[in-house]
């Protein structure tokens, strides 16, 4: 039998897997060794192996992901307070299935948004959707997006995603505008996705930073009710380490 043709209508049908993986056989002699159905599987595994990869390498690029991070590079110092089971248990994303949220908070430089990242990447190796915001840029980018008619696709979007990252929230004061942006948010999400937000600024002044008494409770409620919280402490990460005297 000529293969061209095969090859040419897999081409049509855009299977690249199993067009690598059927020209290696074709390269292989021990391959004619194979029953049908198990050169047929090798087929098939190297053509779903290049759709997965291609589906991750989508939903990271969408993600939008501040760092290259990854759950087994986190450190567990005793000085971060970081607990290991509890960080190590969310790697199942059980968490994202019930819908419960994780708050990050600690100073300046103690690897928040890396964490925060990382839960993000686990999740993407996973199949979730992933969305990550930097505050208080994105409440900037809400505002325009309400001047251009793209508002409504943002929020879509945004309540679509299985997880999102909400980097520094609190960072910046809040308009009235802004609170009733994060309020429409967290409502579209509650019990239906999670997000991760990290914060310099302590849990216990989160609702005197929001401004506004009312819109304080019901964002908070939405958004503290059901999660997970983690307070690193310790030093920045980013301050330089002292150099060793030689002797």
């Amino acid at each position: 039998m000529m293969i061209h043709p095969v090859i040419e209508s897999l081409k049509r049908l855009r299977l690249k897997g199993v067009i690598e993986a059927l020209e290696c056989q074709l390269k292989n002699p021990e391959s004619k060794n194979l029953l049908f159905e198990e050169r047929l599987a090798l087929l098939l595994d190297n053509e779903i192996g290049i759709r997965e990869r291609k589906q991750l390498q989508t939903r990271l690029k969408k993600a939008k992901l501040k760092h290259q991070a990854y759950m087994p590079d986190v450190t567990y110092e005793a000085v971060r307070k970081l607990d290991r089971s509890l960080f190590l248990s969310f790697e199942s994303c059980r968490w994202i299935d019930e819908h419960r949220n994780i708050l990050i908070t600690g100073f300046t430089g103690t690897g928040k948004s890396y964490l925060a990242d990382a839960l993000a990447h686990n999740a993407c190796m996973k199949g979730y959707v992933v969305r990550r915001v930097q505050c208080p840029r994105f409440f900037h980018e809400l505002i325009a997006a309400k001047a251009d008619g793209s508002y409504l696709r943002m929020q879509t979007e945004l309540a679509k995603a299985d997880l999102l990252i909400m980097d520094d929230l609190y960072i910046a004061p809040f308009s009235d505008e802004n609170r009733r942006d994060l309020l429409e948010i967290m409502d579209d999400r509650y019990n239906k996705t999670s997000t991760i937000v990290t914060s310099q600024l302590p849990m216990e002044d989160w609702h005197e930073a929001l401004g506004d008494a009312t819109l304080g409770d019901a964002i908070l409620d939405r958004l503290v009710h059901n999660s997970y919280k983690i307070a690193l402490e310790g030093p920045s990460k980013r301050k330089p380490q002292p150099k060793q005297i030689e002797q």
